[in-house]
């Protein structure tokens, strides 16, 4: 039996953290709250509680490229969430901040890279990483699949793996307004996305369909219900 995992966080990727606070304040009603930096990749966030019944603990995350910081990671290896892709850091400039991916917790991540690599779907999903950061509550530990070129896979329907520490960042979270209703995919080859989705015990936590790529969260905030699109990006 495959073993439980779940979804962990939204991605939403922002040209700079400010206008990442910003599009979130305008398009979900609220501000997000504090989150770090990140040495290994040179980058910083902010996170907000998006946990429901369906989807406890579950967060959301915006982050930039901090333009003060130089990644300790090896100058030919990029950064997570392909936030070193050309046609993203484009789109990001001139279209705003957007939804680009999701994380997904699991128990064992070494494991899940190694199911994924096996037949049939022989996806290549990373090396498993180990990285922190310094929270006021204590320090943050986590294990997180990152490929060298830094690539989401599937337009960023089949999510990276985390397998956090003993501390998880919704546990201090305050009541933010907000929760996930459900995630959508579509994808010309829904049908290896579903099956690279079953071999990590993910799939029944994202509708997938045959269509042009597209990344769909479905949330509830102090303004209705909002969809957040990845439009193929």
């Amino acid at each position: 039996m495959t073993p439980a995992a779940h979804i962990d966080h939204l991605v939403v990727a922002a040209a700079t953290l400010d206008e990442g606070v910003a599009w979130c304040e305008a398009t979900l009603g609220v501000l997000p709250g504090p989150g770090g930096e990140h040495p290994l990749m040179g980058t910083h966030n902010r996170l907000l509680g998006l946990g429901s019944e369906r989807f406890p603990r579950c967060y959301f995350e915006i982050i930039a490229i901090d333009p003060a910081a130089v990644p300790a990671r090896a100058r030919h290896q990029r950064r997570w969430f392909d936030l070193d892709d050309p046609a993203l850091q484009t789109a990001l400039a001139k279209d705003g901040p957007r939804l680009v991916h999701w994380v997904a917790r699991v128990p064992d991540a070494r494991a899940a890279v190694h199911a994924l690599a096996a037949e049939p779907t022989h996806i290549d999903r990373g090396h498993v990483l180990a990285a922190s950061r310094e929270t006021p509550r204590g320090r943050l530990d986590w294990q997180i699949t990152v490929r060298d070129d830094g690539q989401r896979l599937f337009y960023g329907a089949l999510p990276t793996l985390i397998q956090w520490g003993s501390v998880h960042p919704a546990d201090g979270f305050e009541p933010s307004g907000l929760g996930l209703l459900g995630l959508e995919a579509a994808h010309p080859r829904p049908e290896v996305l579903h099956a690279a989705l079953a071999r990590v015990g993910l799939q029944d936590a994202i509708a997938v369909e045959a269509g042009a790529p597209n990344f769909k969260a479905r949330l509830m905030t102090p303004k209705g219900p909002v969809t957040l699109e990845s439009k193929g990006l």
